[in-house]
């Protein structure tokens, strides 16, 4: 047994020294909050530093990817599929706000869509290019005369689900034979960087990311929204798709 391993084998089992810990700490009637702050202290009386996991940049696709693949996907005429991802790719929604997208929260007048209880629970406002508002209307009227609610559904008249889009866009990118899968995800991160380098400030950038705070959205969507959007346009008639 070399040095590095007496230590451990010298150790309490864990299921052990946590009835010992209870028996401690059970007059104090503890609840979540008290046992977190007495675990924090702990460890910083021992001087245990928590490790992180290293931040990796997240792999965004190349235009020319993403005009192959939606290539791949025109091709097919599925009106659905490509309203679906002609979404994803134009505002950046996470899928779970996209499933949640109900009929009544596109307005085509302002070509924006209503984010409700996002990330964090959220509200916010993510626009879409005027050019798309036709085929996108196309789609909604015809499931506002199926009575659906939302606007992506199953064939059982049920809001799509996470997994049943995941599976769509990687079921296309193999189709289009690129060697890396397609995720909601990674349309969302080819949107805000493409933004990024067309020059669009973050500030622009950030009412429509979901990435601000309450209170910082609520500041961004009264003084810059009307900028935003307009920015977003005219950088969105170079978009390659």
């Amino acid at each position: 047994m070399t040095a590095a391993e007496r230590p451990l084998a010298r150790r309490t089992p864990a299921k052990r020294k946590a009835r010992q810990l209870a028996t401690s700490l059970r007059q104090e009637r503890p609840d979540y909050a008290y046992l977190k702050e007495v675990f924090r202290q702990l460890r910083a009386e021992l001087g245990i530093v928590v490790p992180r996991a290293p931040k990796r940049l997240p792999a965004v696709p190349s235009e020319a990817e993403i005009r192959r693949y939606y290539e791949t996907v025109w091709t097919t005429r599925r009106l659905p599929d490509l309203v679906l991802i002609k979404t994803l790719l134009y505002t950046g929604v996470r899928v779970r706000e996209l499933v949640a997208i109900r009929l009544d929260d596109v307005d085509f007048d302002r070509c924006q869509i209503r984010i409700n209880a996002g990330k964090g629970r959220k509200d916010r406002i993510v626009p879409f290019p005027p050019p798309f508002r036709e085929t996108l209307a196309l789609h909604h009227a015809r499931l506002r005369h199926q009575g659906a609610s939302h606007l992506f559904e199953s064939s059982w008249k049920r809001p799509s689900s996470d997994r049943g889009v995941r599976r769509l866009l990687e079921r296309y990118a193999v189709a289009a034979g690129l060697a890396h899968p397609i995720s909601p995800h990674r349309l969302r991160h080819f949107l805000l960087t493409w933004l990024k380098k067309q020059g669009i400030d973050d500030a622009l950038i950030q009412p429509y990311s979901g990435h601000a705070s309450r209170q910082s959205l609520e500041i961004y969507s009264r003084l810059a929204l009307a900028d935003a959007q307009a920015a977003y346009a005219d950088a969105m008639d170079r978009f390659p798709v």
